[in-house]
């Protein structure tokens, strides 16, 4: 079958972009999932994935079409670290991970409404951050970036000055790992147009 546009469950304008970027059309319907209150358990990874899935499920109760839910969180030192609350919090995360290596992991989820199937699966990419002064912390918090962003930074953004190396997807550290959304794509009979 053609390319139909997929129903991104989430608000991202990261996922929007990198959709974009792919050649895969999509519409915006966010979820209205808790996070915080998601009763969910097992790995990192695992939690990630059942983020995704639930977000997706939400979706799929109003949207018909392939539904795609995604969830980004970071790992260090088996802390995971979500969406900073407050500048405090954003100091801590960020802290934590000067000089560090830690993990990315994004979750993903495909339901196909006409059919009931789903399909998940989690990507992980490691990075390093170099070791970063308080005042090069309080100014990345001044400018805003932190905010609405998984373990308090964008890897797209001004966090790029930190980045010492990474090992894995780039674009899964960003929100989406489009190489593993591209073979769950295909799995579900979707064709990509280039």
């Amino acid at each position: 079958m053609g390319m139909d546009a997929i129903v991104l469950a989430s608000s991202s304008p990261r996922r929007r972009e990198l959709l974009t970027q792919a050649g895969i059309p999509f519409i915006v319907a966010p979820g209205d999932v808790d996070e915080e209150k998601a009763d969910i358990s097992g790995t990192p990874g695992r939690k990630a994935e059942q983020l995704a899935y639930m977000k997706a499920l939400d979706v799929a109760r109003s949207k018909s079409g392939i539904i795609l839910g995604a969830d980004t969180i970071v790992v260090c030192d088996d802390e995971i670290f979500g969406k900073p609350a407050d500048a405090e919090s954003a100091r801590r995360m960020l802290r934590a991970l000067s000089g560090r290596e830690h993990l990315v992991i994004t979750g993903i989820a495909l339901i196909d409404t006409s059919t009931g199937r789903a399909s998940t699966g989690y990507e992980t990419t490691k990075v390093r951050f170099s070791v970063m002064s308080d005042k090069e912390i309080e100014a990345y918090i001044v400018s805003g970036e932190p905010f609405g962003k998984a373990g308090a930074y964008a890897i797209q953004g001004r966090a790029a000055l930190f980045v010492e190396s990474l090992d894995g997807c780039y674009f899964n550290v960003v929100g989406l790992p489009l190489r593993r959304l591209y073979c769950l794509l295909q799995d579900f009979g979707v064709e990509v147009n280039y």
